[in-house]
């Protein structure tokens, strides 16, 4: 077996070994498709007030201003599609299923860091960093590259079989890999996720304005929420599935095994009047090291708020 054949099935062997759901491999290289394509989406001033979106723009587009003298870049899957007893009715206000456990950063760089580790132990000298959401990294692009899934009319990875209820993180290293290649797209004619946007945030197929996204404004946008999209979030408080769930692909996620992921036992059962009545002690025991940290308590009851109307008129 050649070199980079042997190493290409050792980091995929591990990284399945360490929980990740699938490894693909691409050519670390200029962007060339998707550089076009930020640009107009930026120029149209659709990461709103996401102003980190419009920074690092040429090392958005190649990971070789990322990492000297990057080679690969390892995209990896890591499932998060809760068990059914874990998710929220629907009665109730709910979070995006991302959000129910320990916040991804950490579990996800952990597991990075151990495969950096064992490459450079089984290998040799490699450098290398690790990407989770962190860095200007597009990672959809660079999955899609890989193989790992085609990017839907929902601007979300969708990967066969699997649907896209999964993280994606990046290894980038300078080291010589077989590469992957992409697959075809198999959204075919369906519209179900552009039908249900309730703020129609997906202004056009593969085209989400972030900044009419119900995650942006739960989560993004550090302002009062605008009154004229009002009664549009049903009952999301902290992000937004939508598009997710109404995804026939989604018909085949199965639930993760991960443990940091599993939720505070109380989350399932709390009511709407609950979160209204949620008090700052309660949020701290239900969100310890929780991705909802990152819109606060004064964020999320902002949001509650605003989705049970207490802010009407105001």
């Amino acid at each position: 077996m050649l070199p980079t054949a042997a190493y290409t099935a050792f980091i995929k062997r591990r990284a399945a070994e360490l929980g990740f759901m699938y490894c693909g491999i691409s050519k670390a290289d200029f962007l060339e498709e998707e550089a076009p394509r930020l640009e107009n989406w930026l120029n149209r001033n659709m990461h709103g007030q996401m102003a980190y979106m419009a920074n690092h723009f040429d090392k958005r587009l190649d990971p070789r201003l990322l990492v000297d003298g990057a080679k690969s870049v390892i995209s990896l899957l890591l499932n998060y599609y809760p068990a059914e007893e874990d998710q929220q009715r629907d009665d109730t206000l709910k979070i995006s299923k991302y959000a129910y456990g320990r916040d991804y950063h950490f579990v996800i760089k952990d597991k990075l860091k151990t495969l950096l580790q064992d490459i450079q132990q089984e290998i040799g000298e490699v450098g290398g960093r690790c990407f989770v959401d962190s860095a200007p990294v597009l990672d959809k692009a660079w999955a899609k590259k890989s193989g790992l899934g085609w990017v839907g009319k929902n601007a979300n990875l969708i990967t066969p079989g699997t649907g896209s209820f999964y993280f994606i993180a990046e290894l980038i290293v300078d080291l010589e890999l077989d590469y992957d290649g992409p697959i075809k797209d198999y959204c075919g004619t369906c519209t179900k996720c552009l039908d249900a946007c309730p703020t129609g945030a997906i202004t056009e197929p593969y085209v989400v304005d972030g900044s009419k996204c119900i995650s942006y404004f739960t989560i993004e946008l550090k302002d009062q929420i605008p009154t004229e999209v009002a009664g549009k979030f049903g009952n999301w408080v902290f992000g937004c599935d939508i598009c997710q769930d109404v995804c026939p692909w989604n018909r085949f996620a199965k639930p993760h095994t991960e443990s940091q992921f599993k939720p505070n036992p109380q989350l399932p059962h709390l009511s709407t009047t609950d979160w209204q009545e949620i008090t700052h002690e309660l949020f701290s025991e239900l969100f310890r090291q929780s991705a909802v940290k990152r819109t606060g308590y004064a964020g999320l009851t902002r949001n509650i708020r605003f989705v049970t109307g207490e802010d009407a008129g105001k």
